[in-house]
């Protein structure tokens, strides 16, 4: 069947819309086309239970990552904000931080009611230590030590002129000089003094030891005393002191049992530390080199609060879309500084949000690709999600490389919706081999790359192109504009009864097309500017398309376009340059003998072909031999080559082909090589449909043209391949005027008769008799061997 002009694109008419320009378009408000995926994608957040996270897969540009972000904020809009979460000094284990959550907002209220209570315990503790009462009541319990210690002295003092003895006291101890007859005794004297005498005083000496060293240990029993009722004097008036600021900052956090247990802690540090107060800190006498678990806190710095979410400024629940998803921008980390050119220290202040905190209690959006490309970052967010709490933890700490001092914080509770956007095939690796995946990613929202045809995906694709006017800035797109941009979105599915959901490539149209108006100066968009860009977008990329027609132009590569030969014909192939997909002929050759080798495949036979098209081979012989031996054995070797490929081939859409040319090449009817042929054929000659037919028959038109159309050229598709014809302007203009043609066909028989101009029944009576011959002559030739 020759088809007419109107079956080779789809016309796209807008005529029931009512508009001028997209001006006149209400902008998009929704996804397009994506139903199956929209729906999947609602049901997963709507599930509460754990594991129900989201994989959003389909191929690139289908808008999933857009999709994500507008449809998760409208939505988190109408829910509420989380809580805030600090992270502050444990007195009772420094180096396990304690994480605390309060009301949104309250993080930083927190912090500085926090910074206010001790600037003002500060302030009224040393005015209160420096006041005269303070003074008076500390001199007091002094005087009544000295009093105490006076009288002790006093009493040894006495006991000692008893003993005939004086006392004297210096630094380093008690001295006892002897009397004798009323003179006191030097120690030059007293190696003089006669033996008797000497004796006496000291057993004298012995007895006032016992006495003194009572004495001195009830003088260092008042001195313990006398520093304890200072201390508690001190305490008394710091606890007196600060008791208002206290009852002040519990009132306000009175429901919050993790801050009044921290305020208790910090009050009890105050009193115990209360030198720190008073600028009387002691001097540290550590080893200056010497680790420790974390970073030496200075006075005041471990009642400081570290906030690490503050949702004060967010309006519902967060959406955090984290486009570098290493393991410390999703888990937060804890910093080090450099102490002393080679001791790294840290403390609880130093620790840090990851993407992971930021979005708890809403929706955190991945790029699955990204993610697995960082060591760790996939299976932390595994144990997240798993245990429901987030650890920070250091990668040197897992991996265990280093020896540094660290913290271990406090795991903070986790309540979130991971939708994680990837391909299909990164779906089903992890499905396939990661056992943790499919229990945790319990949704999958699978986007196609194309929807239907119908009234309202045209309205929406309007929509779409007016909401990219309004975001660009961009000027309006006429009527006849938004027609060829729709056109354009079928031909990039090749197929008339789709539209493209790939809304990268139609942006990247809209865009230059807007620039190609703007350099003209117009108004608006028109449909003269589109085609211009998808005119220029493709000649951008078609280097090498040129360069192979410019090749089959001068006899580089051999293609004929005109004139008939037996057991050759041009199939088509696709060749795909990265950003660009080409049609390109390519000359298949068939000879024929006698003998019983069958049909030889010389691409499988140098280990070129590949499995689909190996497979396609063994059908055409299948379909031989119920052709041609169903009364007679067949013998028959032929050979199928692609000429001057260099490379592998894979696909089968070129078995209707090869299939053509071994029937030319048996029967010895030539074919007109002006027409070229794509599609595959089952056992039984029934042609079936393949892929990329428009970009086949234009990439054989553009040789035809090289070399010069005649009006008898054209192509043969298969007829289910009809809808998925969206070929250019040039050539349905060529078609109209009959200088090309396409025909679409069901059965190899129907494709022999257009090749060869004759009835297909007759080519195989031609063909049925050479192979006769064949296999007269191999009879003859065995009967002579057996001779």
């Amino acid at each position: 069947m020759k088809l007419t002009p109107d079956k080779l694109k789809k016309n796209v008419d807008l005529s029931n819309f009512e508009f001028k320009n997209t001006n006149e378009i209400e902008p998009l408000t929704t996804i397009i086309g994506q139903e199956r995926a929209k729906r999947a994608f609602e049901f997963g957040l709507s599930v509460t239970t754990k594991g129900y996270n989201i994989y959003m897969c389909g191929p690139t540009g289908t808008g999933k990552t857009s999709f994500a972000e507008n449809y998760l904020k409208e939505i988190a809009k109408n829910k509420p904000a989380p809580n805030d979460w600090v992270y502050v000094y444990n007195f009772a284990n420094p180096d396990s931080p304690i994480a605390i959550s309060l009301p949104k907002g309250m993080g930083k209220v927190f912090k500085k009611d926090m910074t206010d209570f001790l600037e003002f315990v500060i302030n009224d503790l040393k005015k209160v230590f420096n006041s005269e009462e303070y003074e008076n009541d500390k001199n007091n319990i002094y005087n009544e030590y000295q009093e105490k210690r006076t009288q002790l002295l006093d009493r040894l003092a006495e006991e000692a002129r008893e003993y005939d003895f004086e006392i004297k006291y210096t630094p380093s101890g008690v001295y006892f000089i002897p009397i004798v007859n009323g003179r006191a005794i030097s120690e030059e004297e007293y190696p003089e003094l006669e033996k008797t005498i000497r004796d006496e005083i000291e057993k004298k000496v012995k007895k006032l030891q016992l006495e003194t060293q009572e004495v001195l240990k009830k003088i260092k029993i008042l001195e313990k005393e006398l520093k304890e009722r200072i201390k508690e004097l001190q305490k008394r008036i710091a606890v007196f002191t600060i008791s208002h600021y206290v009852y002040e900052i519990r009132s306000k956090y009175k429901d919050n049992k993790k801050i009044l247990d921290y305020i208790d802690s910090v009050t009890d540090d105050i009193i115990e530390n209360l030198d720190d107060f008073l600028d009387k800190e002691e001097e540290d006498t550590s080893f200056p080199f010497q680790f420790v678990p974390y970073k030496k806190m200075s006075r005041l710095d471990k009642y400081k609060v570290n906030v690490i979410v503050d949702n004060s400024e967010l309006e519902g629940a967060p959406v955090v879309y984290e486009v570098n998803p290493t393991y410390y921008n999703l888990i937060g980390k804890i910093e080090y500084d450099n102490e002393m050119g080679n001791i790294l220290v840290t403390d609880y202040t130093k620790i840090k949000a990851g993407a992971i905190h930021r979005a708890n209690g809403g929706y955190l959006i991945l790029q699955a690709k990204d993610l697995l490309s960082y060591p760790q970052a996939w299976e932390a967010l595994k144990r997240v999600l798993k245990t429901g709490q987030i650890f920070i933890e250091n990668l040197k700490d897992i991996y265990g490389l280093f020896i540094t001092p660290s913290l271990k914080p406090e795991p903070i509770p986790v309540d979130l919706k991971v939708i994680l956007i990837g391909s299909e095939y990164i779906y089903n690796i992890l499905y396939t081999y990661d056992e943790d995946f499919k229990k945790l990613f319990k949704i999958k929202a699978d986007f196609d790359s194309e929807m239907d045809y119908n009234q309202d995906n045209l309205y929406k694709m309007i929509q779409f192109i007016s909401s990219f006017c309004k975001k660009e800035n961009a000027l309006p797109f006429s009527k006849d504009a938004v027609e060829k941009v729709i056109e354009y979105s079928c031909r990039l599915v090749e197929n008339q009864e789709k539209l493209s959901t790939r809304f990268n490539e139609i942006v990247e149209i809209l865009a230059e097309a807007n620039t190609w108006a703007e350099l003209e100066r117009s108004n608006v968009v028109k449909k003269e500017h589109v085609s211009k860009a998808i005119c220029e977008k493709e000649y951008r990329s078609a280097k090498y398309e040129e360069k192979i027609n410019q090749m089959i132009e001068e006899g580089t590569i051999l293609v004929d376009v005109d004139g008939y030969k037996s057991g050759q014909i041009n199939a088509l192939a696709i060749l795909d340059v990265g950003d660009y997909v080409f049609g390109k002929p390519s000359l298949i050759t068939v000879t024929t003998s006698s003998g019983r080798s069958g049909i030889i495949n010389i691409e499988r036979e140098v280990q070129m072909s590949g499995k689909t098209h190996s497979k396609g081979i063994l059908i055409i012989s299948g379909y031989i031999s119920q052709l041609f031996a169903q009364d007679m054995p067949l013998t028959l070797n032929a050979t199928i080559c692609f000429e001057q490929l260099y490379s592998g081939i894979e696909g089968d859409s070129a078995s209707a082909a090869e299939l053509c040319a071994l029937l030319s090449a048996l029967s010895d009817v030539p074919i007109y090589q002006g027409i070229a042929i794509t599609g595959s054929v089952n056992q039984k000659g029934v042609i079936q449909p393949v892929g990329g037919v428009t970009k086949k028959i234009e990439g054989f038109y553009y040789v035809c043209k090289k070399k010069g159309l005649n009006g008898k050229q054209g192509v043969i598709i298969p007829h289910q391949n009809i809808k998925n014809l969206v070929l250019c302007d040039e050539v349905v203009e060529e078609v109209r005027k009959e200088n090309f043609h396409i025909w679409a066909v069901k059965t190899i028989d129907e494709a022999v008769e257009i090749l060869t101009g004759k009835k297909f029944e007759e080519v195989v009576l031609l063909a049925r008799q050479k192979l006769k011959r064949y296999l007269d002559n191999l009879v003859s030739f065995s009967d002579k061997k057996d001779e």
